[in-house]
C-alpha cells in the first residue's frame, strides 16, 4: 500500500533537502540523490500524490490553529499537515515531530511512528 503525500509534502522536502545544503548540514549532491530517490519511489507507486482543495484545507488549517495553537504552540506548516490529513481523511498520520503527533492525536488522527 503506497504512501499518500500532497504537493505541499513534495514541495516542503524538496526545500528542506536545498535548505540542508545551503547550511552546509548535507552536500548538495546528496540533497539531489535524496530528491532523485523521492521522485523514483513516486515513479514506482511507493508514494503517491493525493489532489487536494488547497482552499479547504487553508480553512481547517485556519479553525484549528484557532483551537489549538495559543495552547499548543504548533508551527504554521505542521498544523498544514494536520489539516491536509484530516481533509484527506488519512487512515494514519506520519510524523518525526512530537509536537505535531499531539495535534494530530488531538484532532483523532491515529499519529505515529
Amino acid at each position: 500500500m503506497p504512501v499518500t503525500l500532497t504537493a505541499l509534502t513534495r514541495y516542503q522536502l524538496g526545500n528542506a533537502l536545498r535548505f540542508a545544503a545551503y547550511r552546509k548540514i548535507i552536500t548538495p549532491a546528496n540533497a539531489l540523490s535524496a530528491l532523485a530517490a523521492f521522485e523514483s519511489d513516486l515513479t514506482a507507486s511507493y508514494l503517491q500524490l493525493a489532489p487536494c482543495d488547497f482552499a479547504g484545507i487553508v480553512e481547517e488549517a485556519r479553525r484549528l490553529s484557532g483551537l489549538y495553537t495559543l495552547v499548543g504552540g504548533h508551527r504554521s506548516f505542521d498544523i498544514l499537515h494536520v489539516a491536509t490529513a484530516r481533509v484527506l481523511k488519512a487512515g494514519v498520520f506520519l510524523s518525526f515531530g512530537a509536537n505535531q503527533r499531539k495535534l494530530a492525536a488531538a484532532v483523532g488522527l491515529n499519529a505515529a511512528p
